[in-house]
Protein backbone atom coordinates (compact mmCIF):
# COMPACT_ATOMS: atom_id res chain seq x y z
CA UNK A 1 0.00 0.00 0.00
CA UNK A 2 0.84 3.37 -0.86
CA UNK A 3 1.71 6.13 1.60
CA UNK A 4 -0.76 8.43 0.21
CA UNK A 5 -3.54 5.48 -0.19
CA UNK A 6 -2.52 4.70 3.58
CA UNK A 7 -2.95 8.55 4.51
CA UNK A 8 -6.18 8.20 3.16
CA UNK A 9 -7.43 5.65 4.66
CA UNK A 10 -6.30 6.70 8.54
CA UNK A 11 -7.81 10.11 7.56
CA UNK A 12 -11.19 8.18 6.82
CA UNK A 13 -10.87 6.02 10.07
CA UNK A 14 -10.49 8.61 12.15
CA UNK A 15 -13.29 11.21 10.31
CA UNK A 16 -16.20 7.82 10.73
CA UNK A 17 -14.95 8.00 14.64
CA UNK A 18 -15.24 11.37 14.96
CA UNK A 19 -18.26 13.50 15.96
CA UNK A 20 -17.73 17.06 13.95
CA UNK A 21 -20.41 18.45 16.57
CA UNK A 22 -18.82 17.41 19.53
CA UNK A 23 -15.80 18.82 18.72
CA UNK A 24 -17.07 22.41 16.90
CA UNK A 25 -19.78 22.35 20.37
CA UNK A 26 -16.67 22.73 22.27
CA UNK A 27 -16.10 25.90 21.11
CA UNK A 28 -18.95 27.45 19.37
CA UNK A 29 -22.71 27.57 20.97
CA UNK A 30 -24.80 25.57 19.04
CA UNK A 31 -28.27 25.20 18.50
CA UNK A 32 -30.09 22.25 16.67
CA UNK A 33 -32.11 23.27 13.73
CA UNK A 34 -33.75 20.57 11.78
CA UNK A 35 -31.62 18.16 10.86
CA UNK A 36 -28.51 20.45 11.47
CA UNK A 37 -26.78 22.47 14.12
CA UNK A 38 -26.47 26.50 13.86
CA UNK A 39 -23.80 28.97 15.63
CA UNK A 40 -21.83 31.93 15.92
CA UNK A 41 -19.26 31.60 13.56
CA UNK A 42 -15.94 31.76 15.29
CA UNK A 43 -14.03 32.88 12.29
CA UNK A 44 -15.27 35.85 11.35
CA UNK A 45 -17.66 38.79 13.21
CA UNK A 46 -21.65 38.13 12.94
CA UNK A 47 -24.29 38.48 15.06
CA UNK A 48 -26.77 36.90 13.60
CA UNK A 49 -26.01 32.66 13.14
CA UNK A 50 -24.81 31.78 9.78
CA UNK A 51 -22.45 29.11 11.17
CA UNK A 52 -23.84 25.57 10.34
CA UNK A 53 -23.14 21.94 10.97
CA UNK A 54 -24.10 18.81 9.23
CA UNK A 55 -23.80 16.16 11.68
CA UNK A 56 -24.95 13.64 8.67
CA UNK A 57 -22.04 14.92 6.49
CA UNK A 58 -19.61 15.71 8.66
CA UNK A 59 -18.69 18.92 7.46
CA UNK A 60 -19.60 22.49 8.72
CA UNK A 61 -19.95 26.09 6.37
CA UNK A 62 -20.60 29.73 7.01
CA UNK A 63 -22.88 31.51 5.14
CA UNK A 64 -21.15 34.50 6.10
CA UNK A 65 -17.70 33.97 5.63
CA UNK A 66 -17.44 30.90 3.06
CA UNK A 67 -15.42 29.00 5.49
CA UNK A 68 -16.09 25.33 5.31
CA UNK A 69 -14.65 22.07 5.71
CA UNK A 70 -14.62 18.76 7.74
CA UNK A 71 -13.45 17.89 11.79
CA UNK A 72 -9.79 18.43 10.46
CA UNK A 73 -10.23 21.44 9.04
CA UNK A 74 -12.22 23.20 12.00
CA UNK A 75 -9.68 21.77 13.93
CA UNK A 76 -6.57 22.92 12.28
CA UNK A 77 -7.71 26.41 11.52
CA UNK A 78 -9.56 26.58 15.15
CA UNK A 79 -6.43 25.89 16.52
CA UNK A 80 -3.78 26.87 14.47
CA UNK A 81 -2.21 23.51 13.61
CA UNK A 82 -1.05 21.65 11.28
CA UNK A 83 -2.86 18.36 9.88
CA UNK A 84 -0.43 15.73 11.22
CA UNK A 85 -0.98 17.54 14.91
CA UNK A 86 -5.13 17.28 14.21
CA UNK A 87 -5.31 13.80 13.09
CA UNK A 88 -3.25 12.51 16.42
CA UNK A 89 -5.46 14.93 19.12
CA UNK A 90 -8.77 13.47 16.88
CA UNK A 91 -7.46 10.19 16.76
CA UNK A 92 -6.78 10.54 20.89
CA UNK A 93 -9.94 12.22 21.26
CA UNK A 94 -11.80 9.48 19.98
CA UNK A 95 -10.08 6.37 20.32
CA UNK A 96 -8.73 5.48 17.35
CA UNK A 97 -4.82 4.08 17.23
CA UNK A 98 -2.99 5.14 14.17
CA UNK A 99 -0.26 3.06 12.76
CA UNK A 100 3.24 3.60 13.73
CA UNK A 101 4.12 5.66 9.91
CA UNK A 102 1.51 7.27 8.42
CA UNK A 103 2.33 10.40 7.41
CA UNK A 104 5.76 11.34 5.62
CA UNK A 105 8.83 11.53 6.99
CA UNK A 106 9.17 15.34 7.36
CA UNK A 107 5.45 14.91 8.74
CA UNK A 108 6.66 12.51 11.45
CA UNK A 109 9.80 14.63 12.21
CA UNK A 110 7.77 17.67 12.75
CA UNK A 111 5.03 15.47 15.19
CA UNK A 112 8.04 13.89 17.34
CA UNK A 113 9.78 17.17 18.36
CA UNK A 114 6.18 18.26 19.20
CA UNK A 115 5.01 15.64 21.54
CA UNK A 116 8.98 15.47 23.16
CA UNK A 117 7.86 19.29 23.82
CA UNK A 118 4.52 17.83 25.36
CA UNK A 119 5.98 15.03 26.85
CA UNK A 120 9.04 17.66 28.58
CA UNK A 121 6.17 19.51 30.40
CA UNK A 122 3.66 16.72 31.10
CA UNK A 123 6.69 15.14 32.81
CA UNK A 124 7.47 18.60 34.70
CA UNK A 125 4.03 18.43 36.29
CA UNK A 126 4.63 15.59 37.68
CA UNK A 127 8.42 16.37 39.06
CA UNK A 128 7.08 19.92 40.39
CA UNK A 129 4.25 18.70 42.43
CA UNK A 130 6.38 16.12 43.77
CA UNK A 131 8.46 18.79 44.98
CA UNK A 132 5.48 20.51 46.29
CA UNK A 133 4.71 17.26 48.48
CA UNK A 134 8.74 16.70 49.94
CA UNK A 135 8.69 17.41 53.32
CA UNK A 136 11.49 19.56 53.23
CA UNK A 137 11.39 21.25 49.45
CA UNK A 138 7.40 21.96 49.37
CA UNK A 139 7.27 23.22 53.19
CA UNK A 140 8.09 27.11 51.91
CA UNK A 141 5.37 26.44 49.12
CA UNK A 142 2.86 24.88 51.31
CA UNK A 143 2.83 27.28 53.87
CA UNK A 144 2.36 30.43 50.99
CA UNK A 145 -0.92 28.62 49.49
CA UNK A 146 -2.34 27.72 52.88
CA UNK A 147 -1.81 31.51 53.96
CA UNK A 148 -2.98 32.51 50.61
CA UNK A 149 -6.19 30.72 51.69
CA UNK A 150 -5.52 28.11 48.53
CA UNK A 151 -7.14 24.66 49.46
CA UNK A 152 -5.92 21.14 48.69
CA UNK A 153 -9.29 20.79 46.07
CA UNK A 154 -7.60 23.81 44.60
CA UNK A 155 -3.91 22.43 44.12
CA UNK A 156 -4.98 19.44 42.58
CA UNK A 157 -7.62 20.56 40.31
CA UNK A 158 -4.60 23.04 38.50
CA UNK A 159 -2.31 21.02 38.89
CA UNK A 160 0.11 23.23 40.99
CA UNK A 161 3.26 22.70 42.31
CA UNK A 162 6.53 24.11 42.77
CA UNK A 163 10.13 24.45 41.89
CA UNK A 164 12.42 24.01 44.92
CA UNK A 165 14.92 26.73 46.09
CA UNK A 166 18.57 25.87 44.29
CA UNK A 167 20.31 26.19 47.18
CA UNK A 168 18.57 23.33 48.50
CA UNK A 169 17.61 21.25 46.08
CA UNK A 170 20.43 22.20 43.23
CA UNK A 171 20.25 24.27 40.24
CA UNK A 172 19.57 21.21 37.84
CA UNK A 173 16.83 19.60 40.18
CA UNK A 174 14.01 19.38 37.20
CA UNK A 175 16.47 19.04 34.04
CA UNK A 176 18.47 16.35 36.07
CA UNK A 177 14.93 13.88 36.40
CA UNK A 178 13.65 14.77 32.65
CA UNK A 179 17.30 13.60 31.78
CA UNK A 180 17.10 10.84 33.26
CA UNK A 181 14.05 10.04 31.53
CA UNK A 182 15.52 10.25 28.11
CA UNK A 183 14.78 13.85 27.44
CA UNK A 184 17.32 16.12 25.33
CA UNK A 185 19.11 19.18 26.62
CA UNK A 186 17.93 20.86 23.27
CA UNK A 187 13.92 19.50 23.89
CA UNK A 188 14.47 20.87 27.41
CA UNK A 189 15.92 24.36 26.46
CA UNK A 190 13.36 24.79 23.47
CA UNK A 191 10.23 24.04 25.60
CA UNK A 192 11.52 26.93 28.35
CA UNK A 193 12.00 24.81 30.94
CA UNK A 194 15.86 24.54 31.28
CA UNK A 195 18.66 27.61 30.35
CA UNK A 196 21.55 26.31 28.18
CA UNK A 197 25.09 27.66 29.81
CA UNK A 198 27.84 29.04 27.50
CA UNK A 199 30.40 26.93 28.52
CA UNK A 200 28.31 23.73 28.48
CA UNK A 201 25.46 22.52 30.34
CA UNK A 202 22.20 23.79 31.87
CA UNK A 203 20.04 24.79 34.91
CA UNK A 204 16.73 25.15 35.44
CA UNK A 205 14.64 28.11 34.48
CA UNK A 206 12.31 28.40 37.03
CA UNK A 207 13.97 28.07 40.77
CA UNK A 208 12.34 28.98 44.53
CA UNK A 209 8.46 29.28 42.54
CA UNK A 210 5.35 28.40 43.28
CA UNK A 211 4.22 26.73 39.44
CA UNK A 212 1.18 27.21 37.15
CA UNK A 213 0.55 24.48 34.36
CA UNK A 214 -0.38 25.95 31.79
CA UNK A 215 -2.42 24.01 29.21
CA UNK A 216 -3.76 24.61 25.57
CA UNK A 217 -7.32 23.80 24.60
CA UNK A 218 -7.45 20.70 24.51
CA UNK A 219 -6.21 20.04 28.12
CA UNK A 220 -1.99 19.78 27.53
CA UNK A 221 0.47 20.96 29.12
CA UNK A 222 2.04 23.69 26.80
CA UNK A 223 3.63 26.02 29.26
CA UNK A 224 3.82 27.28 32.88
CA UNK A 225 3.85 30.34 34.87
CA UNK A 226 5.77 30.84 38.36
CA UNK A 227 5.10 33.01 41.39
CA UNK A 228 8.22 33.28 43.02
CA UNK A 229 8.77 32.80 46.83
CA UNK A 230 10.08 35.14 49.12
CA UNK A 231 11.56 39.08 47.87
CA UNK A 232 13.23 38.03 44.44
CA UNK A 233 12.26 39.16 40.91
CA UNK A 234 10.35 39.10 38.42
CA UNK A 235 7.86 38.28 41.27
CA UNK A 236 5.82 36.56 37.99
CA UNK A 237 7.34 34.73 35.43
CA UNK A 238 5.71 32.37 32.26
CA UNK A 239 8.09 30.42 29.80
CA UNK A 240 8.97 31.33 26.77
CA UNK A 241 7.50 31.23 23.92
CA UNK A 242 7.89 28.21 21.65
CA UNK A 243 6.33 25.85 19.41
CA UNK A 244 3.60 24.66 21.03
CA UNK A 245 2.97 28.08 23.01
CA UNK A 246 1.94 30.90 21.77
CA UNK A 247 0.92 33.67 24.44
CA UNK A 248 -0.49 36.18 22.31
CA UNK A 249 -3.53 33.22 21.45
CA UNK A 250 -3.72 31.47 25.35
CA UNK A 251 -5.55 32.45 28.36
CA UNK A 252 -4.99 31.41 31.51
CA UNK A 253 -7.96 29.21 33.02
CA UNK A 254 -10.07 28.71 29.72
CA UNK A 255 -9.78 25.24 29.32
CA UNK A 256 -10.75 24.74 32.91
CA UNK A 257 -13.50 27.37 33.13
CA UNK A 258 -15.17 27.16 29.26
CA UNK A 259 -17.87 25.46 30.79
CA UNK A 260 -18.79 28.17 33.75
CA UNK A 261 -18.26 30.65 31.24
CA UNK A 262 -20.23 29.04 28.17
CA UNK A 263 -23.41 28.52 30.78
CA UNK A 264 -22.78 32.07 32.33
CA UNK A 265 -22.44 33.86 28.86
CA UNK A 266 -20.15 36.19 30.85
CA UNK A 267 -16.24 36.13 31.36
CA UNK A 268 -14.33 38.20 33.87
CA UNK A 269 -10.38 38.91 32.89
CA UNK A 270 -7.66 39.60 35.43
CA UNK A 271 -4.35 40.22 35.24
CA UNK A 272 -2.59 37.24 37.31
CA UNK A 273 -2.81 33.69 38.26
CA UNK A 274 -3.68 33.93 41.54
CA UNK A 275 -6.44 36.53 41.34
CA UNK A 276 -8.17 33.54 38.89
CA UNK A 277 -6.80 31.03 41.80
CA UNK A 278 -8.82 32.68 44.27
CA UNK A 279 -12.09 33.74 42.77
CA UNK A 280 -12.13 30.39 41.29
CA UNK A 281 -11.72 28.95 44.98
CA UNK A 282 -14.77 31.33 46.05
CA UNK A 283 -16.81 30.05 43.53
CA UNK A 284 -16.38 32.27 41.06
CA UNK A 285 -15.28 29.99 37.98
CA UNK A 286 -16.41 32.07 34.49
CA UNK A 287 -12.82 34.09 34.93
CA UNK A 288 -9.55 33.74 32.34
CA UNK A 289 -6.19 35.85 32.33
CA UNK A 290 -3.59 36.40 29.82
CA UNK A 291 -0.06 35.04 30.55
CA UNK A 292 2.38 38.07 31.34
CA UNK A 293 0.52 40.18 28.34
CA UNK A 294 -1.36 42.77 27.56
CA UNK A 295 -5.06 41.40 26.42
CA UNK A 296 -5.10 40.76 22.67
CA UNK A 297 -7.59 40.70 19.77
CA UNK A 298 -6.80 37.06 19.87
CA UNK A 299 -7.48 36.71 23.42
CA UNK A 300 -11.09 38.70 22.45
CA UNK A 301 -11.69 36.29 19.38
CA UNK A 302 -11.11 33.18 21.35
CA UNK A 303 -13.76 34.32 23.85
CA UNK A 304 -16.51 34.99 21.35
CA UNK A 305 -17.58 31.72 20.75
CA UNK A 306 -18.41 30.61 24.42
CA UNK A 307 -19.15 34.57 26.28
CA UNK A 308 -21.98 37.53 25.26
CA UNK A 309 -19.83 39.53 27.20
CA UNK A 310 -16.51 40.28 28.44
CA UNK A 311 -15.63 42.07 31.81
CA UNK A 312 -12.47 43.39 32.82
CA UNK A 313 -11.70 43.23 36.43
CA UNK A 314 -8.98 45.10 37.00
CA UNK A 315 -7.34 47.64 39.76
CA UNK A 316 -8.15 51.17 39.91
CA UNK A 317 -4.45 52.26 39.35
CA UNK A 318 -2.99 53.34 36.18
CA UNK A 319 -1.86 50.60 35.35
CA UNK A 320 -5.32 48.93 34.99
CA UNK A 321 -6.59 52.19 33.15
CA UNK A 322 -3.98 51.56 31.24
CA UNK A 323 -4.71 48.13 30.05
CA UNK A 324 -8.49 48.86 29.84
CA UNK A 325 -7.80 51.55 27.37
CA UNK A 326 -5.43 49.57 25.70
CA UNK A 327 -7.66 46.64 24.82
CA UNK A 328 -10.81 48.93 23.84
CA UNK A 329 -10.25 49.16 19.34
CA UNK A 330 -9.83 44.75 20.16
CA UNK A 331 -13.70 44.66 21.05
CA UNK A 332 -14.92 46.79 19.15
CA UNK A 333 -12.81 45.24 15.93
CA UNK A 334 -13.95 41.77 16.89
CA UNK A 335 -17.83 43.17 17.89
CA UNK A 336 -16.91 41.51 21.36
CA UNK A 337 -19.33 43.64 24.08
CA UNK A 338 -17.16 44.92 26.87
CA UNK A 339 -17.13 46.39 30.19
CA UNK A 340 -14.96 47.48 32.77
CA UNK A 341 -15.23 46.74 36.58
CA UNK A 342 -12.17 48.78 38.67
CA UNK A 343 -11.37 47.49 41.88
CA UNK A 344 -11.44 49.54 45.11
CA UNK A 345 -8.31 51.44 45.91
CA UNK A 346 -5.99 49.26 47.21
CA UNK A 347 -7.56 46.30 46.44
CA UNK A 348 -6.64 43.45 43.88
CA UNK A 349 -9.40 40.59 42.97
CA UNK A 350 -7.53 38.36 45.12
CA UNK A 351 -7.31 40.32 48.07
CA UNK A 352 -11.23 41.95 47.68
CA UNK A 353 -12.59 38.57 47.13
CA UNK A 354 -11.77 37.36 50.68
CA UNK A 355 -12.28 40.60 52.15
CA UNK A 356 -15.69 41.61 50.61
CA UNK A 357 -17.09 38.15 49.37
CA UNK A 358 -17.64 36.65 46.26
CA UNK A 359 -21.42 38.72 46.40
CA UNK A 360 -19.29 41.83 46.13
CA UNK A 361 -17.23 41.14 43.39
CA UNK A 362 -20.66 40.02 41.52
CA UNK A 363 -22.31 42.86 42.46
CA UNK A 364 -19.49 44.90 40.79
CA UNK A 365 -18.77 42.73 37.48
CA UNK A 366 -22.97 43.51 37.34
CA UNK A 367 -22.29 47.40 37.55
CA UNK A 368 -19.77 47.71 34.99
CA UNK A 369 -19.33 50.21 32.68
CA UNK A 370 -19.36 49.82 28.75
CA UNK A 371 -15.91 49.97 27.55
CA UNK A 372 -16.65 53.14 24.91
CA UNK A 373 -18.53 54.94 27.99
CA UNK A 374 -15.71 54.19 30.06
CA UNK A 375 -13.18 55.91 27.65
CA UNK A 376 -14.67 58.45 27.20
CA UNK A 377 -15.04 59.06 30.99
CA UNK A 378 -11.39 58.92 31.22
CA UNK A 379 -10.60 60.86 28.25
CA UNK A 380 -12.53 63.41 29.49
CA UNK A 381 -10.80 63.47 33.19
CA UNK A 382 -7.50 63.76 30.95
CA UNK A 383 -8.42 66.73 28.61
CA UNK A 384 -10.96 68.22 30.50
CA UNK A 385 -14.15 70.08 28.02
CA UNK A 386 -12.68 73.44 27.33
CA UNK A 387 -12.00 73.83 23.17
CA UNK A 388 -8.69 72.46 23.26
CA UNK A 389 -10.10 69.86 25.30
CA UNK A 390 -12.83 68.82 23.44
CA UNK A 391 -10.96 68.84 20.31
CA UNK A 392 -8.25 66.26 21.81
CA UNK A 393 -11.38 64.09 22.96
CA UNK A 394 -12.42 63.98 19.50
CA UNK A 395 -9.45 63.06 17.79
CA UNK A 396 -8.80 60.22 20.01
CA UNK A 397 -12.49 58.65 20.03
CA UNK A 398 -12.06 58.83 16.26
CA UNK A 399 -9.15 56.46 16.53
CA UNK A 400 -11.33 54.11 18.59
CA UNK A 401 -14.68 54.78 16.30
CA UNK A 402 -12.46 53.25 12.78
CA UNK A 403 -11.91 49.87 14.95
CA UNK A 404 -15.95 49.23 15.13
CA UNK A 405 -16.45 46.02 12.77
CA UNK A 406 -20.38 46.40 13.29
CA UNK A 407 -21.06 50.33 11.42
CA UNK A 408 -24.22 50.25 13.38
CA UNK A 409 -22.48 49.99 16.28
CA UNK A 410 -20.32 52.86 15.17
CA UNK A 411 -23.46 54.80 14.31
CA UNK A 412 -24.61 54.78 18.13
CA UNK A 413 -21.55 56.18 19.51
CA UNK A 414 -21.21 58.64 17.07
CA UNK A 415 -24.44 59.93 17.97
CA UNK A 416 -23.72 59.59 21.68
CA UNK A 417 -20.12 61.46 22.02
CA UNK A 418 -21.91 64.13 19.95
CA UNK A 419 -24.89 64.83 22.48
CA UNK A 420 -22.76 64.69 24.98
CA UNK A 421 -20.18 66.92 23.86
CA UNK A 422 -22.55 69.19 22.57
CA UNK A 423 -20.97 68.48 19.23
CA UNK A 424 -22.80 67.59 15.60
CA UNK A 425 -22.33 64.18 14.92
CA UNK A 426 -20.04 65.12 11.97
CA UNK A 427 -17.09 66.21 13.80
CA UNK A 428 -16.99 62.28 14.19
CA UNK A 429 -17.74 61.06 10.78
CA UNK A 430 -14.61 58.84 9.85
CA UNK A 431 -14.24 55.83 7.40
CA UNK A 432 -15.00 52.36 8.85
CA UNK A 433 -11.55 50.87 9.13
CA UNK A 434 -11.35 47.75 7.49
CA UNK A 435 -11.11 44.53 9.90
CA UNK A 436 -7.63 42.79 9.96
CA UNK A 437 -8.18 39.41 9.78
CA UNK A 438 -6.42 37.53 12.59
CA UNK A 439 -5.84 34.43 10.16
CA UNK A 440 -5.75 34.13 6.24
CA UNK A 441 -8.79 35.49 4.43
CA UNK A 442 -11.64 32.71 4.08
CA UNK A 443 -12.48 32.56 -0.09
CA UNK A 444 -15.91 33.72 -0.75
CA UNK A 445 -18.74 31.55 -0.93
CA UNK A 446 -19.46 29.18 -4.50
CA UNK A 447 -22.25 30.61 -5.55
CA UNK A 448 -23.93 30.35 -8.83
CA UNK A 449 -23.12 33.38 -10.00
CA UNK A 450 -19.20 33.23 -9.26
CA UNK A 451 -19.41 29.43 -10.66
CA UNK A 452 -20.74 31.49 -13.79
CA UNK A 453 -23.51 28.67 -13.96
CA UNK A 454 -27.34 30.23 -15.33
CA UNK A 455 -30.52 28.57 -12.84
CA UNK A 456 -30.93 25.26 -14.94
CA UNK A 457 -27.45 24.41 -14.98
CA UNK A 458 -26.93 25.06 -11.64
CA UNK A 459 -30.32 23.08 -11.17
CA UNK A 460 -28.25 19.87 -13.52
CA UNK A 461 -25.10 20.29 -11.45
CA UNK A 462 -26.78 20.08 -7.62
CA UNK A 463 -29.32 17.04 -9.16
CA UNK A 464 -25.80 15.41 -10.20
CA UNK A 465 -24.57 15.78 -6.72
CA UNK A 466 -27.46 14.37 -4.72
CA UNK A 467 -28.64 11.53 -7.18
CA UNK A 468 -25.36 10.45 -9.12
CA UNK A 469 -27.61 7.24 -10.01
CA UNK A 470 -28.82 9.38 -12.63
CA UNK A 471 -25.62 10.38 -14.28
CA UNK A 472 -25.49 8.01 -17.18
CA UNK A 473 -28.37 9.17 -18.39
CA UNK A 474 -28.04 12.34 -18.22
CA UNK A 475 -24.65 11.98 -19.63
CA UNK A 476 -26.14 10.07 -22.44
CA UNK A 477 -28.43 13.36 -23.08
CA UNK A 478 -25.22 15.93 -23.56
CA UNK A 479 -24.50 16.57 -20.25
CA UNK A 480 -20.25 16.71 -21.07
CA UNK A 481 -20.89 18.98 -24.18
CA UNK A 482 -23.18 21.40 -22.45
CA UNK A 483 -20.78 22.34 -20.03
CA UNK A 484 -17.27 21.64 -22.01
CA UNK A 485 -17.30 25.28 -23.43
CA UNK A 486 -18.33 27.03 -20.12
CA UNK A 487 -16.57 28.92 -17.99
CA UNK A 488 -17.24 26.28 -15.15
CA UNK A 489 -15.21 23.80 -16.12
CA UNK A 490 -14.91 22.29 -12.71
CA UNK A 491 -18.35 20.99 -13.74
CA UNK A 492 -16.56 18.52 -16.01
CA UNK A 493 -14.33 17.56 -13.40
CA UNK A 494 -16.99 16.47 -11.10
CA UNK A 495 -18.85 14.89 -14.27
CA UNK A 496 -15.77 12.55 -14.41
CA UNK A 497 -15.32 12.08 -10.84
CA UNK A 498 -18.66 10.39 -10.42
CA UNK A 499 -18.45 8.54 -13.36
CA UNK A 500 -15.65 6.90 -11.95
CA UNK A 501 -16.61 6.66 -8.46
CA UNK A 502 -20.07 5.13 -9.33
CA UNK A 503 -22.97 5.64 -7.46
CA UNK A 504 -22.07 7.50 -3.59
CA UNK A 505 -23.41 9.57 -1.41
CA UNK A 506 -23.33 13.32 -1.80
CA UNK A 507 -20.91 13.22 1.71
CA UNK A 508 -18.78 10.29 0.65
CA UNK A 509 -17.86 12.61 -2.22
CA UNK A 510 -16.26 15.27 -0.38
CA UNK A 511 -13.61 12.92 0.91
CA UNK A 512 -12.56 12.09 -2.26
CA UNK A 513 -12.45 15.24 -4.20
CA UNK A 514 -9.72 17.94 -3.31
CA UNK A 515 -11.07 20.24 -5.90
CA UNK A 516 -11.84 23.23 -3.69
CA UNK A 517 -13.84 25.21 -5.83
CA UNK A 518 -15.57 21.69 -5.91
CA UNK A 519 -16.34 20.88 -2.30
CA UNK A 520 -17.11 24.29 -1.42
CA UNK A 521 -20.21 23.99 -3.69
CA UNK A 522 -20.74 20.67 -2.29
CA UNK A 523 -20.73 21.24 1.24
CA UNK A 524 -22.51 24.94 0.00
CA UNK A 525 -25.56 22.65 -1.23
CA UNK A 526 -26.00 20.56 1.25
CA UNK A 527 -26.61 22.78 3.77
CA UNK A 528 -29.25 24.19 1.99
CA UNK A 529 -31.08 20.28 1.42
CA UNK A 530 -33.24 18.00 3.50
CA UNK A 531 -31.39 15.19 4.85
CA UNK A 532 -32.30 11.46 3.92
CA UNK A 533 -32.65 12.37 0.04
CA UNK A 534 -34.07 8.67 -1.77
CA UNK A 535 -32.37 8.42 -4.97
CA UNK A 536 -35.61 6.04 -5.96
CA UNK A 537 -38.08 8.76 -5.22
CA UNK A 538 -41.14 9.86 -7.48
CA UNK A 539 -39.58 13.49 -7.05
CA UNK A 540 -36.22 12.47 -8.21
CA UNK A 541 -37.16 10.66 -10.89
CA UNK A 542 -39.67 13.29 -12.26
CA UNK A 543 -37.19 15.73 -11.91
CA UNK A 544 -34.95 14.13 -14.17
CA UNK A 545 -37.37 13.61 -16.65
CA UNK A 546 -37.33 17.71 -16.69
CA UNK A 547 -33.53 18.08 -16.72
CA UNK A 548 -33.33 15.40 -19.78
CA UNK A 549 -36.39 17.26 -21.77
CA UNK A 550 -33.99 20.38 -21.01
CA UNK A 551 -30.67 18.97 -21.68
CA UNK A 552 -32.31 17.78 -25.15
CA UNK A 553 -34.03 21.69 -25.90
CA UNK A 554 -30.65 22.97 -24.87
CA UNK A 555 -28.95 20.63 -27.37
CA UNK A 556 -31.21 21.79 -30.25
CA UNK A 557 -30.95 25.72 -29.44
CA UNK A 558 -26.78 25.53 -29.36
CA UNK A 559 -27.20 23.55 -32.38
CA UNK A 560 -29.74 25.77 -34.27
CA UNK A 561 -27.66 28.77 -33.07
CA UNK A 562 -24.38 26.95 -34.86
CA UNK A 563 -26.13 26.38 -37.59
CA UNK A 564 -27.45 30.35 -38.22
CA UNK A 565 -23.74 31.16 -37.24
CA UNK A 566 -22.79 28.88 -40.71
CA UNK A 567 -25.44 30.44 -42.32
CA UNK A 568 -24.06 34.07 -41.54
CA UNK A 569 -20.52 33.25 -42.92
CA UNK A 570 -21.85 31.99 -46.46
CA UNK A 571 -23.68 34.82 -46.82
CA UNK A 572 -21.08 37.33 -45.69
CA UNK A 573 -18.71 35.27 -48.44
CA UNK A 574 -21.49 34.86 -51.00
CA UNK A 575 -21.40 31.46 -51.48
CA UNK A 576 -24.38 30.87 -52.54
CA UNK A 577 -24.21 26.75 -53.20
CA UNK A 578 -23.34 26.22 -49.23
CA UNK A 579 -25.98 29.05 -48.10
CA UNK A 580 -28.79 26.92 -49.91
CA UNK A 581 -27.47 23.64 -48.57
CA UNK A 582 -27.43 25.41 -44.61
CA UNK A 583 -31.50 26.81 -45.52
CA UNK A 584 -32.38 23.70 -46.65
CA UNK A 585 -31.14 21.70 -43.38
CA UNK A 586 -32.48 24.79 -41.07
CA UNK A 587 -35.97 24.11 -42.75
CA UNK A 588 -35.62 20.16 -41.99
CA UNK A 589 -34.37 21.04 -38.52
CA UNK A 590 -38.06 23.39 -37.90
CA UNK A 591 -40.05 20.78 -39.56
CA UNK A 592 -38.66 17.92 -36.67
CA UNK A 593 -39.05 20.50 -34.25
CA UNK A 594 -42.80 21.00 -35.01
CA UNK A 595 -43.94 18.03 -36.19
CA UNK A 596 -44.65 18.65 -40.17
Amino acid sequence: MSLSSSREQIKTMVRDAADIVQVIGEHVELKRSGSRFTGRCPFHNEKTPSFSVNPQGQFFHCFGCGEHGDVFSFVMKYHHMEFPEALKLLARKFGVDLPERPLSESEQARLRQLEKLYEANETAVLVYQQCLRHPKWGKPARAYLERRGVPTAAIERYRLGCAPDPEQAGWSYLTDQLMAKGLTPETLAQAGLAVRKEQGGQYDRFRSRIMFPIVDMTGRVVAFGGRILGDGQPKYMNSPESPIFDKSRLLFGLHQHREAIRKARRCLVVEGNFDLLLLSVHGIDNVVAPLGTALTRSHIHSLRGYSDEVILLFDADAAGLKAAMRSIPFFLAEGVEGRVALLPPGHDPDSFVREAGAEAVVELVDAARPLPEFAFDALVREHGLTLAGKNRIVSELKRLLAEAADAGQRELMIAHFSEKLGLAPGYFQVPSKAAVPLAKPAPAPITPQSASLSRQEKQVVDFLILYPEYHEELRAAGLTALFRDSTAAWVIELVEHISAAGPSQPEQLLTTIDNETIRAYIIQLLTQVPSGIEPESDHARRTCDELLQWLHQEQQRRDGAALQEQINLAQQHGNAELLMELLRRKQEIGKKRTGF
